[in-house]
């Protein structure tokens, strides 16, 4: 597999801009499904969890073409197959997407086991429990064949506020006989992008934005053109970036109102952005002094479900930590495995304590030494990335198609900002 070498110590400078949100152009992948007239999407970001979503596509039967290399037409006009190809699935999470949509248009599907990052349990109960209340009769074997005899509304109170679970349920409610409530549902960023490109589409949906959802179904949904929002986690990761090589960055198109709890906690690591229009300036000039709480106790910082700070940014924040003056515990709460991989910052010489599988103490300023290091998933190769650039000497870190997974052309944009990175292939 590929893997990236690294020279740290560079402060990285420049302007930058975030690709289109990777959480929100997968599901709005699916949602094509649902029509049989052309959708347009625009700003799609070239990663490959996008190209396995778009393989799925094309295997069912969907025309996809390119006008450009981050815009595509979708045209789902003939479905061919109710049947997912087992490859693609165990590479991508995601794939669990595909069951809202198909069952809406085509009153079935036949789903193996979806793959994506080991970080721990991820339950696909809520998305199950969902689906039958609307009217799907499930059969668990090495998979889940899915059959409906026309889906129907129905008042869905969510056992837990899952992200793709709101979004398949979502996306099967569109066409369902009645109304649908979702109550307890996600309200991210990436959530309300698919609402809205549904509503686009023709579909009533009331509530974006908020954990209730009102839709009221449609006997048809239509084409329709969308733009892809900036990635804010993207945008999390050129912070952190900027702040642990003391370097200065312009990130453009930044989408700051997704960013106030990202910016916030920023903060009581030391690091504070001026957000200037739709764009975040993030000085060389940052204390990077972690703020106690009152009493000068030791601060936490925690993730959660939308507004709270998003979990895809605790290993971005572990890594920043380990610069900052000053103590913090970290702690997961959404995975149980997401924190499995700071043996490989705690061997570059962070001062990281792991407590149990979802709190860690760190203890800084750390001076990181490189190494070669592996990356376990997405967002830790993330997190693995900051360190290396930030380190003394030289890193290597290795199947960096987990990166690739997330970020598109990570090593080219770095290297338009100064740092010496290479991709060797494997």
């Amino acid at each position: 597999m590929d893997k990236f070498i690294i020279e740290g110590g560079i402060q990285l400078r420049g302007t930058v801009t975030p690709s289109g949100n990777k959480n929100a152009v997968l599901p709005i992948i699916a949602a094509a499904l649902l029509t049989d007239e052309p959708v347009t999407l625009r700003n799609v970001p070239r990663i490959r969890d996008v190209e396995d979503m778009l393989a799925l596509l094309v295997s069912l039967g969907v025309e996809v073409r390119e006008e450009s290399r981050h815009d595509l037409v979708l045209h789902a006009r003939n479905i061919r197959t109710t049947e997912l190809d087992r490859d693609i699935c165990s590479r991508i999470r995601t794939s669990i997407l595909f069951a809202g949509p198909m069952l809406a248009r085509m009153n079935q599907i036949s789903l193996p086991p979806p793959g994506g990052d080991v970080i721990g349990r991820r339950r696909l109960d809520t998305h199950l429990h969902a689906l039958r209340a609307l009217g799907t009769e499930i059969r668990v074997n090495d998979g889940f064949d899915m059959r409906a005899d026309g889906l129907r509304g129905k008042d869905i109170f969510l056992d837990e506020a899952s992200v793709t679970g709101t979004e398949n349920t979502l996306m099967a409610a569109v066409l369902a006989k009645g109304t649908t409530i979702i109550r307890n549902a996600a309200s991210e960023p990436h959530v309300q992008d698919l609402a809205n490109l549904l509503n686009r589409m023709g579909a009533r949906i009331d509530g974006i934005g908020s954990n209730t959802y009102t839709i009221h179904g449609v006997d048809k949904l239509r084409g329709a053109e969308f733009v892809i929002g900036p990635d804010y986690i993207e945008t999390g990761s050129f912070i952190g970036l900027a702040a642990v090589t003391r370097g200065e960055l312009t990130i453009k198109n930044a989408a700051p109102e997704h960013l106030r709890m990202v910016l916030l906690t920023f903060q009581r690591l030391g690091v504070d952005c001026q957000v200037r229009g739709n764009d975040v300036f993030v000085s060389a000039h940052q204390t990077l002094r972690i703020e106690n709480d009152l009493h000068d106790a030791v601060p936490t910082i925690a993730d959660g479900i939308w507004p709270a700070f998003p979990t895809d940014l605790m290993s971005i924040m572990l890594v920043i930590a380990t610069q900052c003056q000053g103590t913090v515990l970290m702690w997961e709460k959404m995975f149980e495995g997401r924190m499995f991989w700071v043996d490989k910052l705690m061997n570059m010489g962070g001062r990281v304590i792991l407590c149990d599988p979802h709190r860690a103490v760190v203890v800084g300023p750390s001076d990181l030494h490189g190494e070669r290091l592996e990356s376990p998933d997405i967002r830790a190769g993330m997190a693995l990335l900051l360190a290396a650039l930030c380190a003394r000497g030289q890193s290597a870190i290795g199947n960096v198609g987990q990166i690739d997974r997330g970020y598109e052309q990570i090593e080219e944009k770095l290297k338009g900002l100064g740092a010496r990175i290479e991709r060797v292939k494997g």
